[in-house]
């Protein structure tokens, strides 16, 4: 039995809709859960026979908090932030911190826009989607440019054509820019593209059948073969996507569990076509049945995401009445949970089934081999324990410019991305990568002090004894201890597996060409190099493709283009005198000078 006096602390919760959180005597949230009658559902941990998991949590518990909700979905909501902040040990944590990608139309111009997006849907425009990967949607985008070759182009780059580009040669766009098509026309071929996102493809092929006829009759046969040529792509496509005839957005679920680790796979379908799927790995507490899992995981999932009127799941979650009201409360408007199936859909459900299992059985082998490297490391650093939570610094520049620096971290199963981190390293001398380390560890590791973020078991840096000593003053600086500091040298032909491992302090080790250890920290080192070097190179092609013209004052994109178009581009702007750049429209004298320095200041630093 509990510790506490449940009595006493069921007699000041309400019987009303709300959140609660049960706290151990450090005050550590062991578990969040969300009611309609809060005194019912708290009361019941404390009168009925419970399963050894909750036993386990209510032998623990010290104290009882409640949030009061105006309705279910705001409990719903407020749970599943309580959830992602404090991550109960005896609940069920999604670990699924990204936002999901759509593809966006600017309906809003007078020549619109086909782009990837991520992020809020306030603004202007249309929205497809969700996709389940950027992938995804870089594929349908592809697809799109084919078909009806609406621009992709960035609005900065389109204003500012004065011929048209590369796309436009490979007939993946109609060169709006400079006038090549008529707006008629391109309102046609985004008109297409809509329709085509919303799964009205069926009337896509009719209106191109119609077109195709009449440029045969009108003897404009290579016309009608380019419309011939669209209809036979579509039809394609039609037959590899398309779930369902009868279009609609649905939600396919599944959940298998096998060894302790559950898969929750799940099919995004749009307009009756089939965007993709993605498998998720939810943190599950010990002897979790599957209807509690189904019933966090579809609580966290959608609290902030859009809801389809349907989910199709292969099990009932436990609440299926609550989670049902307050998902429809969020979407303002019916949604059905629905788990009985026949005919077709039970043939969906299935074949998530199918894919949660393959992805279950692949995470097992891949799981297995990397418990096993890091029980290895372990080993071979004489860490006291397996290490939980490891971090790896990595340097990127080219002779010194536009450096960052990059942090990744990895726990117990493998690469936690949402904790990922760049640095734009400034005021240091060029190409000194000691004093960029510094200062990268320095904004980190004052988060570590703050309690912001945890610390690491184990901090990796590329690098020799050299950088391990540098390293080691700026943790000495913050105060930092306990921290397994280890720096990663090449070997003296920059061979892999000849690695030095040099732990602070001590003499460098060589593990070894076949050690799982090793393998293990080329690893973490290598996703450090990676996500190092391809944030150093958005940053830097960034910087060389900014017109300096969009640095000075007065100078809009209107004003940019009339001085491209005059001069031919920047290379014939910057040969011109500022009596020049003065006859240009809208241009004054003053303006004019500070252009031509602005320009000649840029050439003088290239």
């Amino acid at each position: 039995m509990p510790s506490f006096d449940y009595r006493a602390a069921l007699s000041q919760i309400p019987a009303e809709p709300g959140v609660y959180r049960m706290l151990d005597e450090a005050g550590t949230v062991l578990y969040v859960g969300k009611a309609k009658n809060l005194k019912r559902r708290v009361a019941s941990y404390f009168g009925r026979a419970l399963n050894r998991r909750l036993q386990v949590m209510v032998s623990q518990i010290a104290d009882i908090q409640v949030t009061l909700t105006r309705t279910e979905g705001e409990a719903l909501l407020l749970e599943s932030d309580l959830i992602k902040t404090h991550r109960p040990r005896f609940n069920v944590v999604l670990r699924d911190d990204k936002s999901y990608p759509y593809v966006y139309l600017s309906t809003q111009d007078a020549f619109p826009r086909l782009s990837f997006y991520r992020g809020s849907r306030a603004g202007e425009g249309r929205y497809f989607g969700p996709y389940p990967s950027a992938w995804a949607v870089r594929e349908t985008l592809q697809l799109l440019q084919k078909l009806f070759p609406v621009r992709q182009c960035r609005d900065s780059f389109y204003r500012t054509r004065t011929r048209p580009c590369l796309q436009y040669q490979i007939k993946r766009c109609t060169g709006p820019c400079v006038g090549l098509i008529r707006s008629e026309d391109y309102a046609v071929d985004v008109e297409h593209s809509i329709k085509f996102l919303e799964g009205r493809t069926d009337e896509v092929i009719a209106e191109l059948g119609d077109r195709m006829e009449q440029a045969a009759a009108e003897l404009e046969f290579e016309r009608a073969a380019v419309l011939r040529d669209q209809i036979a792509t579509l039809q394609r496509i039609q037959q590899r996507q398309y779930v369902t005839a009868e279009g609609g957005d649905v939600d396919i679920i599944a959940l298998v569990e096998e060894a302790g680790t559950v898969c929750v796979q799940v099919f995004f379908i749009r307009s009756g076509r089939n965007l993709g799927n993605k498998a998720f790995f939810p943190q599950v507490p010990a002897d979790a049945d599957p209807a509690s899992i189904l019933s966090g995981f579809l609580a966290q999932f959608y609290s902030d995401k859009d809801v389809p009127p349907e989910v199709l799941m292969n099990a009932e979650p436990d609440e299926a009445d609550f989670l049902t009201a307050a998902l429809s409360e969020r979407a303002g408007r019916r949604v059905a949970l629905k788990h009985r199936l026949r005919g077709e859909r039970t043939r969906w459900v299935e074949m998530a089934v199918n894919n949660a299992a393959l992805a279950l059985k692949s995470r097992l082998g891949s799981r297995a081999g990397y418990a096993r490297r890091l029980e290895a490391l372990r080993d071979l650093l004489a860490l006291e324990d397996l290490p939980r939570r490891m971090e790896c610094f990595d340097i990127s520049h080219t002779r010194g410019e536009r450096t960052v620096a990059s942090c990744v971290v990895f726990d117990d199963e493998g690469p936690r991305k949402s904790d990922y981190r760049r640095f734009n390293i400034e005021g240091i001398e060029p190409g000194d990568d000691y004093a960029a380390l510094e200062q990268a560890l320095q904004r980190r590791y004052r988060r570590v002090q703050s309690g912001e973020i945890p610390l690491p078991d184990l901090l990796l840096i590329d690098g020799g004894k050299g950088q391990v000593g540098a390293v080691t003053t700026v943790l000495d600086e913050l105060g930092i201890d306990g921290v397994k500091l280890v720096g990663v040298s090449k070997g003296p032909d920059r061979k892999p597996g000849a690695e030095q491992l040099w732990p602070d302090g001590g003499q460098p080790i060589l593990a070894g060409a076949d050690s799982p250890a090793l393998h293990l920290v080329q690893q973490i080192r290598d996703e450090a190099h990676r996500f190092a070097i391809t944030g150093h190179r958005q940053r830097r092609d960034k910087a060389r493709k900014t017109s300096v013209l969009e640095g000075i004052p007065g100078v809009g994109p209107k004003r940019r283009q009339n001085l491209l178009r005059a001069f031919g581009g920047l290379q014939g702007l910057t040969r011109a005198a500022p009596e020049d750049i003065a006859r240009v429209e809208g241009i004054s004298r003053t303006l004019a000078r500070q252009i031509h320095e602005a320009l000649h200041r840029q050439s003088d630093r290239a």
